[in-house]
Formats: C-alpha cells, sequence, structure tokens
C-alpha cells in the first residue's frame, strides 16, 4: 500500500444549513484530490450524498457530479446550494411571513409575545433570545435577553409570569402535536408511535410555533421562488425547534435523540430571522438537472433521488471517472429528524420513502458495515476496473474506521489511508478491484502481522500515538494481507474477529507500553515502545525542523501553504496535527495578515550570535564562581573536569532535546548537575512536546531547562556565588513560559 500525503484544506469562513449533522469537511480537499488525477468536464460520483458542500465545489470547479441521496433533506440541501434564492428573496419571504394575521396581530408580533418575559431590572418587558430548561421539567428555570430600556443583559431566573405561559401553553400541547403529527404519519399509520417518540425532543412552545408556521406555509400567495426561500427558513428554524442544545454551550453534533440535562429552548421567531444569513449564498446558481436528464459538458450537478441499488438498474449511466464521496456515520437524530422536518415541509407523502429513520432506534457497527458493504457491492456494479474512489471518514473512531474498510473487501482494493488526528477526517484511497483471489492468506499469519505493522508505525513515528493510530495500522496490515473478509463470512463477523485480534495483539505484545490508559478500554491513553532503540527521530522534531526550514526560505508564507509543504514529508499516518505545526509557528516566526515569517531574532545568523554569547557568559560567570570552563563541543560545555564536571551545559536554539537525551558522554550520575540552556521562545513549544508526549515529559523529569534571558540576567548580578548561582537557575522554570502555549492548544 502507497503512503500517499494527507491533503490539506481550509476551514470554511461560513457555517453551513445543519452543519452540525453534516460531515465536518475541509474546503479544497476534493479539488486538490481531483486535480492529481483526472481533468475538468470528468464524471464524479459522489454514492451517499452525505456532504452536499462537497458536491457543490466540485460541480463548481467544472466537473460533472452525480449524487445519489436518498434523504429528502440532504437533497433539498443541494436544489439550494446549486440555485441559492437571492437575499432580497428571502427578506421579502419572511417579511410576508410577518405581517400575516394571527387573530388580530401580525404573526411576528404574535410569535415574539410568547417569549415576552420581565427585565429583572427595569422591569419592563422584553423578548427572550431563549429559555433554559432542565430534562423533564414543565417550567424553564432561567431566561437569557437584552433589555433595549435599561441594557440589562444576560442569564437571569424565570419570574412566575414565566412560569405560567410555560404551564398554558401545555395545557394545549396535544391539539398541535397532533396536527404535526398528521404532517408526518396520519392516524393508523404503523409509523404513528415512532413519529409520537421522535416528537418528545420537541418543547410544546416550539411546537405551538411550528404548527403556526406550517399552516402560514402552505397559505401564503408567494412567487415559486420565495416560496422556496421561506421552506428554508422554516428548515433551519426547525433544528432549532428541538432540545438537542446543551447548556452551558457545547460543541453540538448530536448522534441520538437525547434530550440534555440541561437544554436551551431557542427563540424560534429569531431563528427565522438568523436564517437568512446562514441561507444567503454569494455563489452564482450552477446547473442542476434530475437523473436521467445529465449536466452541461462545462459541469453541474445531476441528483439521482433514490437508493443507489436502484440506480445500478438504469441504462446509458455516463462512464465515471472517480468516485468521491464522504462515509455516512450512523445518526439517529438526523435522519430521524429529516423524516419529520420533510413532513412537515412537504407532508407525510415525501417523509415515507424516508421512514424507516423513525423506526430504527439502534444503529451499531455490525450494521452499519452490513449496510454499507451492501452499497459499495452496487457502486461497484456502476465502476469501471481501477476507478478511484476517495472517500473521507469524518469523525472517526476505530469501530467506524474499521466498518468502512470491511465493508470495501473485496471489491475495491485499499491503496492509501492518510490520518491526522481523532479530530480531522480520515483520507481513504481505494480502487474498484479488477481480480479477487482465489485463496485468501490464513488468519494466523495476518494476525502475526498485526503486532509488527504496529511496532513498525511506532519506530516510524519516534514517539507515542494514539490507539486510533495503531488500529488504522493494524487495519491496514489486514488490508495489505486481504484478510479483512474471509469467504463466506458475515461482516459483523469480520468486524468481531478483528477487533478481537486486535485487541489481544495490543495487550500481549511484549514491546508495546501503554500511558495513562484505562484496562476497560485499549482507546484511551497513548501507546509507546517499552524500547526506543531503532526508533526514528520523534515526529514533533522532525515537524520543528521541517517548518523551520521551510519558512527560512520561503518567509511570508499562510499555514495552509506550509501544510501543503511539509506534508510530504510525514505521509500516510503520520500526518502532523494543526496543533503541533501552529505550536512551531508560535515558537519561530510571527503573524502579519495570516502570513507567517520567522522573527528576526530567530533567523539563523541571529542564533549563532545567541550561542556565541551563551558560551562566553558560561565561561565568564564559571570564572566568577571559581570553575575552570571546557568546551567539549560547540553546544556542550562544563565547568571542571571531565571526570568530575560541577555543571554541564547543552547549548541548543531549538526545542531538539531528544538527542542530548540520548547523550552518552556523561554517566546518569550527573544528570542533577545538567543544563539545557535554550531561547526563551522555545520554552512553549518545549512544554507543548512535553505535555503531548509522556516519554519526553519522563525524559525530562531530571533535567534543569535554563532560558538565554536568565543566564543574561545573572551574567549582570554585580556579585555572584554559589548560592546565588542556584537560586538564580529555579526562578525562570520552563513551565512559565509555557502557559500562553498551552491555553492555546
Amino acid at each position: 500500500m502507497n503512503k500517499i500525503p494527507y491533503i490539506p484544506g481550509l476551514r470554511s469562513a461560513k457555517e453551513s444549513p445543519l452543519a452540525r449533522f453534516l460531515p465536518p469537511i475541509e474546503e479544497g480537499v476534493g479539488a486538490a484530490w481531483l486535480a492529481g488525477k483526472i481533468g475538468k468536464n470528468a464524471w464524479v460520483l459522489d454514492p451517499f450524498g452525505v456532504s452536499p458542500q462537497q458536491a457543490l465545489r466540485q460541480a463548481r470547479g467544472g466537473h460533472r457530479v452525480l449524487v445519489a441521496a436518498n434523504n429528502p433533506i440532504a437533497r433539498f440541501l443541494l436544489e439550494m446550494g446549486a440555485n441559492p434564492p437571492a437575499e432580497s428573496d428571502y427578506k421579502a419571504a419572511l417579511a410576508a411571513l410577518a405581517i400575516s394575521r394571527k387573530g388580530g396581530a401580525h404573526l411576528e408580533s404574535h410569535l415574539k409575545s410568547l417569549y415576552q418575559t420581565e427585565c429583572a431590572k427595569c422591569k419592563q418587558m422584553v423578548i427572550a433570545e431563549a429559555f433554559l430548561w432542565r430534562k423533564d421539567a414543565d417550567v424553564p428555570f432561567a431566561r437569557i435577553y437584552e433589555c433595549e430600556n435599561c441594557g440589562d443583559k444576560g442569564e437571569r431566573l424565570t419570574t412566575v409570569a414565566d412560569a405560567e405561559r410555560a404551564l398554558d401553553i401545555l395545557s394545549s400541547a396535544k391539539l398541535h402535536s397532533a396536527r404535526v403529527l398528521e404532517r408526518v404519519a396520519p392516524l393508523g399509520d404503523p409509523d404513528r408511535e415512532y413519529a409520537e417518540e421522535a416528537l418528545h425532543a420537541h418543547l410544546p412552545r416550539a411546537i405551538y410555533v411550528l404548527t403556526t408556521l406550517i399552516n402560514r406555509l402552505e397559505s401564503l400567495s408567494l412567487t415559486p421562488e420565495r416560496q422556496r426561500a421561506l421552506t428554508s427558513l422554516f428548515l433551519t428554524t426547525c433544528d432549532e425547534a428541538n432540545t438537542l442544545y446543551p447548556h452551558p454551550d457545547e460543541l453540538s453534533r448530536p448522534k441520538q435523540l437525547r434530550v440534555p440535562a440541561q437544554f436551551y429552548e431557542c427563540n424560534l421567531w429569531l431563528a427565522l430571522e438568523r436564517s437568512i444569513d446562514l441561507w444567503a449564498s454569494e455563489f452564482s446558481p450552477i446547473p442542476l438537472s434530475i437523473f436521467p436528464e445529465l449536466p452541461p459538458e462545462s459541469g453541474g450537478v445531476c441528483l439521482y433521488e433514490g437508493k443507489l441499488k436502484d440506480l445500478t438498474n438504469h441504462e446509458n449511466l455516463p462512464k465515471f471517472d472517480a468516485v468521491l464521496t464522504a462515509v455516512p456515520r450512523p445518526n439517529m437524530a438526523f435522519w430521524t429528524l429529516s423524516a419529520l422536518w420533510a413532513g412537515w415541509l412537504w407532508g407525510h407523502e415525501a417523509a415515507e420513502p424516508f421512514k424507516v429513520g423513525l423506526r430504527r432506534r439502534r444503529y451499531d457497527w455490525g450494521w452499519h458495515a452490513s449496510a454499507l458493504h451492501a452499497a459499495l457491492g452496487h457502486l461497484s456494479k456502476l465502476l469501471p476496473e481501477k476507478t478511484p474512489l476517495f472517500a473521507l471518514l469524518a469523525e472517526p473512531e476505530p469501530s467506524f474506521l474499521s466498518a468502512a474498510l470491511i465493508a470495501a473487501s473485496p471489491k475495491f482494493a485499499l491503496k492509501n489511508l492518510a490520518m491526522r488526528t481523532k479530530d480531522d477526517p480520515i483520507q481513504i484511497l481505494w480502487e474498484r478491484a479488477n481480480s479477487f483471489p482465489s485463496k485468501r492468506t490464513r488468519r494466523g499469519k495476518a494476525r502475526m502481522g498485526v503486532g509488527y505493522a504496529v511496532k513498525t508505525h511506532l519506530l516510524a513515528r519516534g514517539e507515542a500515538a494514539t490507539y486510533l493510530h495503531l488500529h488504522a495500522q493494524a487495519l491496514s496490515e489486514f488490508a495489505r494481507a486481504q484478510n479483512l473478509l474471509l469467504p463466506q463470512e458475515a461482516v459483523d463477523e469480520a468486524l468481531s474477529r478483528i477487533h478481537a485480534t486486535i485487541d489481544e495483539e495490543l495487550r500481549a505484545h511484549p514491546a508495546l507500553l501503554r500511558y495513562e490508559g484505562s484496562e476497560k478500554s485499549l482507546s484511551t491513553g497513548l501507546w509507546g515502545l517499552s524500547s526506543t532503540k531503532d526508533s526514528e527521530i520523534p515526529l514533533a522534531d522532525r515537524v520543528e525542523k521541517a517548518v523551520v526550514r521551510y519558512l527560512t526560505h520561503n518567509p511570508n508564507k499562510s499555514l495552509f501553504d506550509i501544510e501543503k509543504e511539509i506534508y510530504p514529508h510525514f505521509a500516510g499516518l503520520l500526518t502532523p496535527s494543526k496543533a503541533l505545526v501552529a505550536a512551531v509557528l508560535d515558537s519561530y516566526a510571527h503573524v502579519k495578515n495570516g502570513l507567517w515569517g520567522l522573527r528576526s531574532k530567530d533567523a539563523p545568523s541571529a542564533r549563532h550570535a545567541d550561542l556565541d554569547e551563551m558560551r562566553a557568559l558560561i565561561t565568564d560567570i564559571g570564572l566568577r564562581l571559581g570553575h575552570q570552563t571546557n568546551q567539549i563541543n560547540d553546544k556542550l560545555l562544563i565547568w571542571g573536569e571531565i571526570s568530575a564536571p560541577v555543571y554541564i551545559f547543552h547549548l541548543i536554539a531549538s526545542a531538539l532535546v531528544q538527542e542530548i537525551f540520548e547523550d552518552k558522554t556523561f554517566s546518569p550520575d550527573f544528570r542533577s548537575r545538567s543544563i539545557i540552556l535554550l531561547p526563551g521562545g522555545r520554552a512553549g513549544l518545549l512544554a507543548y512536546k512535553q505535555k503531548r508526549d509522556p516519554a519526553l515529559r519522563a525524559a525530562s523529569a531530571n533535567w534543569r531547562f535554563i532560558k538565554f534571558r536568565l543566564l543574561r540576567t545573572v551574567g549582570e548580578i554585580p556579585i555572584i556565588n554559589a548560592q546565588t548561582w542556584e537560586e538564580q537557575m529555579s526562578s525562570d522554570p520552563v513551565e512559565e513560559g509555557a502557559k500562553r502555549q498551552l491555553m492555546m492548544f
């Protein structure tokens, strides 16, 4: 298997609608991969359609993209992205909704009044931005508002009137619940009970607002474009109507319909208004067609409204040049809510094909692997041999990665697996297999290879690794041995077999060392080698060298440019994290307008001058303390005799300390007399390295680290003795210089 570099991307400057349910994928990754594989006007297939933004990016790049999307909400996101209404249409549609009548008042005034509350300071009535609830409570315990009258703002306890209003709405909840349920699963529908269960993730006030908005969606006379605009605003408001927003604020990416212990109830009229910024697009429309109609050769999206297996029955399909997709991850919350939203937006007929999302409540990894295996089997029928398949597996975890790799076997051959961290998508390259081996490698042989593969990765890394990295390496070994899925083996059985083999091998391997892990779960903590003999230089040190070398010759570069340059030197599973690269930059460089350049004091000539100065200071201070200085080499000096040194000084201009720890010039007995002198700007980087690597942290335990600036201060003291020297050596620890660094990363 080839080791291909991880492809960096850029984080989107703007959040997309329903982003918390969609795979978090950086911009530019798919385009960069396609640029190296196929030319423009090529046909690209997205068999899962779970990342509408990615398909749209490729279409804007001049490709023709066929997207199979069975989820009606995913299809709507794709359609809106391809042909976005003008911002003026969103505003006009919302204005028409606002002035429509509800009883004797405008709808906007009526809905806002549901969120009225009294200002705790001036007692004027204000509109709450949100109410705060505890799970299973009948009334909220707090509200969030900003008073325009007196300026009071923030979180305040609720009033008696707030509780009474909530209880009043609760009294009529059944009537409004029946209305929204009828849109999804009418009485007598076998899925009615599942829809009722899903509705429990919504508060009575939210259900009342949704009922009111549904009525208006059907009764307003709007142009088709403004109707689409209002529908999209309603969709994102539907999402803010559920209780899956934990309080205090957290990064909410729900996978289950589990109500948090404390949560937000959003003001849904304000949510409608906020949605305009979420949907308004700066992009021009791109061609969008519904299969079997095809987009023009200049590029566009072709939407297939159905399951992938049904697409294989169609004739005259285009010849696909590549497959580019995000691997779907089980998400009961999104799939269930999608069925609800489809019914609320377009009626129960629209929700019917996707109501399986209401019925299924449990998605284990064995089920998911089997479902992916079936889908990829259908996909293989659509592709010529050797067609590349580039997939992004976002929010990775060991079982998800195992499910994907087993599912692709044996129809697709694994060519590359590149990984950065557990918070970044894993990049997987498969190729449509052109032949299948008649005999597979025996289980025993593949099993013996797992331990060897894991040890090989740790030797190449030169430092501890996460369980996910080792798991990925082990899976790559199974793929190399063509042992991911054995003949006649069920997919879920393969998943159990492989996980048992990996876990047993890790537990029993004599060369492996576990840091800060739990016996119950191998995925916690870090893994390293009990002996570092034959290990490569630690990955963090190599990254430090690569970044500094690049900036020395290429000043004023963005973080993205730097990643593109250095990642090819750390291919496959060795890709450094953004945090590590940023820690190096923070230590050596300054940033202006997003561009990084080496600080003048970190230029090679400046650091050579610093080292000369340190050598002179060591000699001078030594003489004042009555010690003769002996210089072993440019970076190693001692006070006293080599056989019995009083102090040993190691001079470095970097944070590369591993070589010093491995130096055998002096006995470990002299460790307490050893001092590593380094620039103050390296303190944060060194502390960051120690924090991320337990082996380095342990190796550093008995060493003393002194910054250049401290030695300069000591050199300026008029009268110095042994006691003063010792006191000064402990006055400026490395950790103090690391505080800002550790807070950042």
